[in-house]
């Protein structure tokens, strides 16, 4: 079974990263960033599977807030809490608000949408989420490859398939139930 489920992760493993980092995507890539430093995945190909889903899920909420923007969905997203903020951040401060847009957990699809339905030029949208998503896959990536680093310090330098999964596991669950705690914390302190 053990390795089935790895040859599985081998071969459409880069497809869930790159699905996984199209949505909310921290988990997608740290654990992009750990099969690479196990040599599951070559990092250039964890790299561009990241990079690729970040921009693309991005650019899909933008696309969403310009050409959608008053339909039920649309709306219902500029009716959340905190939208008003996030165009008023757009509009004063635009290239540091995409630059800085996907590291608000959870706030990664309305902040995508707000963007759509500023002003800025969807050119320009598209330059600064390029490398916004290039430096958020590298740090990603980077966090997971040395958390692989210390898991191969502590396992040994040749990993078992199961091991490789366990630990896996492990870090989704750890960045999942962080991540989740994270946006909790925050949604509470902004009510306040």
């Amino acid at each position: 079974m053990t390795e089935t489920i790895h040859l599985l992760i081998e071969k459409y493993g880069l497809l869930a990263v790159f699905l996984g980092c199209v949505a909310e995507g921290e988990s997608a890539a740290v654990l992009a960033g750990f099969f690479a430093h196990q040599h599951v995945f070559p990092a250039l190909g964890a790299f561009l599977a990241t990079f690729a889903g970040a921009f693309l899920g991005d650019t899909l909420f933008f696309v969403a807030g310009r050409r959608f923007g008053t339909y039920g969905f649309v709306k219902r997203q500029a009716a959340r809490p905190g939208f008003g903020r996030a165009l008023d951040l757009i509009a004063r401060r635009p290239v540091t608000y995409v630059m800085l847009n996907r590291y608000a957990y959870g706030f990664r699809l309305v902040g995508g949408i707000a963007a759509g339905l500023s002003a800025m030029p969807a050119g320009k949208f598209a330059a600064v989420n390029a490398l916004s998503s290039a430096v958020w896959a590298i740090l990603f990536l980077g966090a997971g490859y040395l958390f692989g680093a210390g898991v191969e310090q502590l396992v040994g330098r040749e990993l078992a398939n199961h091991q490789r999964l366990l630990a896996a596991l492990g870090i989704g669950l750890v960045t999942t139930v962080a991540a989740g705690f994270a946006a909790h914390h925050f949604s509470r302190r902004g009510k306040r």
